[in-house]
């Protein structure tokens, strides 16, 4: 009689080592799921600060050609104001 009652305390010891166990496995599966959303997340961040950086970068680049254009019209500009004052003197 005294094996009976070590069999049945060994199989609930078991069974709650089970049922921990599979909470455990369920905490675990939600965890997952959670952390697998905040990474999806904050890729899409990044996804999105990547594109407004390249749109930066691009508008950059096009502001430097506005700037270039500019200073050579400022440039044609000084010369034909210097030859319209040659014309001038002489």
């Amino acid at each position: 009689m005294a094996e009976e009652t070590q069999e049945g305390k060994a199989e609930r010891l078991f069974q709650n080592f089970g049922k921990k166990v599979d909470k455990f496995l369920e905490e675990l599966n939600e965890a997952s799921g959670k952390l697998n959303k905040e990474f999806e997340e904050k890729f899409e961040d990044l996804k999105q600060a990547a594109e407004k950086l390249k749109g930066q970068v691009e508008n950059k680049d096009r502001w430097k050609d506005v700037e270039a254009s500019l200073k050579r019209a400022g440039k044609e500009l000084e010369n034909a104001v210097k030859a319209a004052f040659k014309k001038k003197e002489a």
